[in-house]
């Protein structure tokens, strides 16, 4: 606790205590008169906050609404009766000293639109999307125009439903995307790319295909309300100009606009986007947001969601930062948005009211939508006190809530958030195990040493990569989500295509039903990159579709101009098309891979050496002719295991095995909790592939 506190602490300004006295030194009083006065005018910012409700709610038959906004100097309600009218009644606001704007009106405005017109000094007023809306309805047009929603919190039917409570190390983490799992039409889904789609009974894909395949999580893509239309292709918006996204498309969600609502566009059975018309007006969204994690949870699938609350949309209009730039947002000295997301702004998190704004939004979704956890993407864009924040308010209400965070943007700590208590992407192990790059960054699984991998760092990997290793990052193996695929760069199966030469990365490929059938070669690699994976001690966490080694090549036939058409892609984020979707011909296709998965998945869970044993219940094997050669074995309470791999890719290595008989759970061919046969001794495997034995 003591270190944590310690890591806790970031000193801003030199003071010195003399009595009870508060000295300030020279050389921090020479910094406050350097500050310009628009950066005093930042720090005077912070001293507003608010414990009053915000956003819209109905209480003794009047509706509220709240917004705050310290900077504007007037603020008005405007309701629409339809989510098409051009005006609404506009009714003013009244600002407390805290910066909040209020109006109480009679009734219960259940169903009606709402927006907030806000004006600032020397500027026009701004119609704009309350940030506390629960749903949200949108105008598919690149400046996005959204209306609130007036709907009511508490008329859902749970039936009893309960949030899936597991412990880390446990889980099975199923990376997926709401709109891929059920989109392509060899899914069978009635309402196809839907969150009703997704839980539908009797279906090759969904719910069915992740409940058959074992895993005991999923972890959704983006599916707050966020903007799915980025700005024209090779036009100019705002000073930016479109050279980088010909399809005009934000496909995986990182741009969230209202981080209480649910995305509209996963409630529509439609096949693209239909442009110049309202989205959302139903609030059906919301519904089958809980419909669908009801469903998961009756088949004891626990729910995570990916947030992104280190930036909001960037190219549309009437949000926060037409609500209050100075206050929400990291500015430059001269007024401009910091980016170091990437993406055009930064929320300023350590601001009092924006992390009660996140910390809010988190309970939101565990209390009305019974979610189970969290994966936050570029966690280190968000300041540590709310990082702390969130994760100690969160388990008043769930003790078991995971959270993760990717650990980089801004900086990289994955120890950090270890010491906070959370969960985080472990890159060294994906670097490790397959590589940085398929071209000339290959790792482990290839026979090659990526960066500064050796066989002392494999071993750090198989224990969780803890920091009482060399090079550690993790207090405790269950805060280390070990993974080799993601949404992001290339599949699994992909790098390993590209990364034995079989595939060049500017190929074109017309034929993708030829190209994904793996050969014996991308075989064996995909199965003892899976092998190691699943038999190392963390959480487990695997992308879509990699368990059949999913290739993501771009449509050949595409209509929109892209020179990369044919080719495989590792930046698909604005392709909603078969580009991401899952084709479960394919998954047919690779069924030994599958089939391989299936049995790694119900070994780990049946084991709990795979999942528990302590850092001083595995014994490494000396190899002293191979280092790519790796075994141990793992004494955890009854269990004894051996676990060996070759990643050498030219040569066998023969392992001495303990004394008795060994049952074969794992071989090159197959996976699972039955045994394959008795062996005693030694064996000899060949390169690249592994085998798990338990003590009979």
């Amino acid at each position: 606790m003591k270190n944590f506190i310690i890591n806790s602490i970031i000193i801003v300004i030199s003071i010195t205590f003399t009595g009870n006295a508060l000295y300030i030194s020279d050389q921090t009083k020479s910094r406050l008169k350097s500050k310009t006065a628009f950066q005093l005018k930042q720090d005077e910012l912070d001293k507003y906050y608010s414990d009053k409700k915000l956003g819209s709610f109905v209480e003794n038959g009047k509706t509220i609404f709240r917004l705050f906004t310290p900077n504007s100097e007037k603020v008005s309600l405007v309701i629409f009766d339809k989510v098409d009218d051009a005006k609404g009644k506009e009714y003013e606001m009244t600002r407390d000293e805290n910066a909040v704007w209020e109006t109480v009106l009679d009734g219960e405005l259940y169903g009606k639109f709402y927006m907030f017109n806000v004006k600032h000094k020397d500027k026009e007023p701004v119609l704009c999307l309350d940030p506390y809306s629960k749903a949200v309805a949108s105008f598919n047009d690149y400046f996005t125009p959204r209306k609130g929603i007036i709907i009511k919190d508490d008329d859902y039917n749970w039936q009893n439903d309960k949030w899936i409570q597991r412990d880390w190390d446990d889980l099975i983490i199923y990376e997926m995307h709401v709109r891929d799992m059920t989109e392509h039409s060899t899914s069978g889904a009635k309402e196809r790319g839907t969150y009703k789609g997704l839980v539908e009974k009797g279906r090759t894909g969904g719910i069915d295909y992740i409940k058959n395949l074992g895993v005991n999580t999923v972890e959704l893509l983006p599916a707050q309300e966020f903007a799915n239309i980025e700005i024209p292709f090779e036009d100019s918006l705002r000073g930016m100009f479109n050279t980088w996204n010909p399809y005009e498309r934000n496909h995986w969600g990182y741009m969230t606009a209202a981080y209480f609502a649910p995305e509209a566009y996963y409630s529509e059975n439609v096949r693209e986007i239909e442009p110049q018309i309202w989205n959302g007006a139903n609030a059906k969204a919301v519904t089958d947001f809980k419909d669908m994690v009801k469903a998961f949870h009756k088949e004891n699938i626990a729910v995570i969601m990916d947030v992104v609350y280190n930036h909001l949309s960037e190219y549309e209009y009437g949000n926060l930062k037409e609500i209050d730039k100075e206050y929400y947002f990291r500015l430059n000295p001269d007024g401009s948005y910091i980016a170091q997301s990437g993406c055009g702004n930064d929320l300023k998190t350590e601001r009092p009211m924006v992390r009660r704004l996140i910390v809010e939004s988190i309970l939101h979704w565990m209390k009305d939508y019974h979610v189970d956890g969290f994966r936050f993407d570029l966690g280190k864009l968000i300041d540590w006190e709310t990082i702390e924040k969130i994760i100690y308010e969160a388990k008043k209400i769930n003790p078991d809530v995971v959270f993760v965070g990717e650990p980089w943007g801004g900086g990289y700590d994955p120890e950090g958030f270890s010491l906070r208590g959370w969960g985080a992407w472990n890159d060294q192990i994906r670097n490790g195990i397959k590589g940085e790059n398929p071209i000339n960054g290959l790792g482990w699984i290839f026979g090659k040493w990526y960066g500064n991998n050796s066989p002392q760092r494999i071993k750090s990997y198989v224990n969780g990569t803890l920091t009482k290793d060399s090079l550690g990052l993790f207090q405790k193996s269950a805060h280390s989500v070990n993974y080799l695929e993601s949404h992001d760069g290339y599949t699994f199966g992909d790098f390993i295509r590209i990364g034995l030469g079989d595939v060049k990365q500017d190929q074109v490929i017309k034929n993708v039903d030829k190209e994904i059938k793996l050969t014996p070669e991308q075989l064996k690699l995909n199965k003892l990159g899976a092998l190691f994976l699943f038999t190392s001690r963390g959480i487990t966490m695997i992308g879509e579709g990699q368990e059949f080694a999913r290739s993501k090549v771009i449509p050949f036939n595409t209509k929109v101009i892209d020179h990369q058409k044919g080719m495989i892609d590792h930046n698909s984020y604005n392709k909603d098309n078969e580009t991401n979707y899952i084709n479960y011909k394919h998954a047919e296709i690779n069924k030994d891979l599958l089939n391989y998965y299936k049995g790694l998945i119900e070994l780990r869970k049946e084991f709990e050496s795979f999942r528990r044993a302590g850092y001083d219940e595995l014994k490494f094997m000396d190899m002293h002719d191979n280092d790519f050669a790796l075994g141990y074995e793992v004494k955890h309470r009854n269990e004894d295991f051996v676990v060996l791999f070759n990643a050498d890719p030219l040569n066998k290595v023969v392992f001495e095995l303990p004394e008795g008989k060994w049952d074969v759970l794992v071989n090159p061919d197959k996976a699972g909790i039955k045994s394959l046969e008795v062996l005693k001794e030694k064996i000899t495997i060949d390169p690249s592939s592994g085998y798990v034995l338990k003590k009979k």
